[in-house]
C-alpha cells in the first residue's frame, strides 16, 4: 500500500507537505479536497479536519483496542520530517550536524508564532478593505527584514546550503506576496525576492502546485510525488 495525502491545493501548510515529499522522491496517493466537504474517510482517521493529512500504511497495530492498519500524520511539520528521514538527497535536514535540526525547528517554530497570525490577519483586512491594513501589514513586515537579513549573511535561510526552514517557509511567503505584489515588488526585500521567486518559477515548484481534481468527485487515487 502507498501512503495516503489528503491536501488542499493552496494551502501553505499542504504545500509545504508535498515540497518535502517531492524533495525527499516520496510517491504518495492524493486526495484533493475541498474545506467545505470533507470526505468521511479523512475525518474518520483525522477528526480535526484540517489538511494536510498523511496516513502511513504500516503493520496493523492494536491503539485503543482498534485495529488500524495506518500511522496518521497530522501536522506538515511532522509529514515534513516524516518524508526527509526517509530520504534527503538535497540533505535538507543538514544531518551531518547534530546542532541543525533543533535550530532549524526553532527558526520555524518562531515564524509561525510571528509570521503567520500577522499574514492571516492581513490577507483578511485586504480582503474586505478594513482601515487597519497598514497597521497589520507592517507586522508582516517586521518579520520579513529579519528574513532578509539572514539572506545577506548566507544565500539561504539556515545557511548557504538549502535547508528545511526553506521549503517550510516559502509557502507563506508566496501568500503574503500575492495579496499584494506590487508592494511587495518595491520593498526593500531585494534577496527575499530572489530567494522567493527562485522557488516559485522552478520545475520542482510546478509539481508540487500541479492541480488535481476532486477526490469526491472521482474517488480516484493519483500519484504525487
Amino acid at each position: 500500500m502507498s501512503p495516503i495525502l489528503y491536501s488542499l491545493h493552496n494551502c501553505p501548510y499542504a504545500i509545504r507537505a508535498r515540497f518535502a515529499l517531492v524533495k525527499a522522491k516520496q510517491t504518495v496517493l492524493i486526495r484533493s479536497i475541498k474545506l467545505n466537504n470533507k470526505p468521511s474517510e479523512m475525518l474518520k482517521a483525522s477528526p480535526k479536519g484540517s489538511v494536510p493529512v498523511l496516513l502511513v500504511p504500516q503493520n496493523t497495530v492494536e491503539t485503543n483496542n482498534l485495529h488500524t492498519p495506518y500511522r496518521v500524520l497530522e501536522e506538515s511539520l511532522d509529514i515534513m520530517l516524516w518524508a526527509l528521514s526517509h530520504n534527503d538527497p538535497s540533505h535538507l535536514l543538514q544531518s551531518g550536524n547534530v546542532e541543525s535540526l533543533p535550530a532549524m525547528l526553532a527558526i520555524i517554530d518562531e515564524f509561525e508564532r510571528k509570521f503567520v497570525p500577522a499574514l492571516n490577519a492581513f490577507a483578511c483586512a485586504k480582503r474586505y478593505h478594513e482601515n487597519n491594513q497598514s497597521d497589520l501589514r507592517h507586522h508582516c513586515e517586521i518579520e520579513l527584514e529579519k528574513l532578509e537579513s539572514r539572506l545577506v549573511k548566507h544565500a539561504f535561510l539556515f545557511s548557504n546550503q538549502e535547508s528545511l526552514v526553506d521549503i517550510a517557509l516559502v509557502p507563506f511567503l508566496r501568500k503574503y506576496a500575492r495579496i499584494d505584489k506590487q508592494w511587495f515588488r518595491n520593498r526593500p526585500y531585494p534577496r527575499l525576492r530572489a530567494w522567493l521567486n527562485g522557488y516559485i518559477q522552478s520545475p520542482e515548484f510546478s509539481k508540487v502546485m500541479k492541480n488535481y481534481d476532486l477526490w469526491l468527485d472521482t474517488r480516484k487515487d493519483e500519484h504525487f510525488g
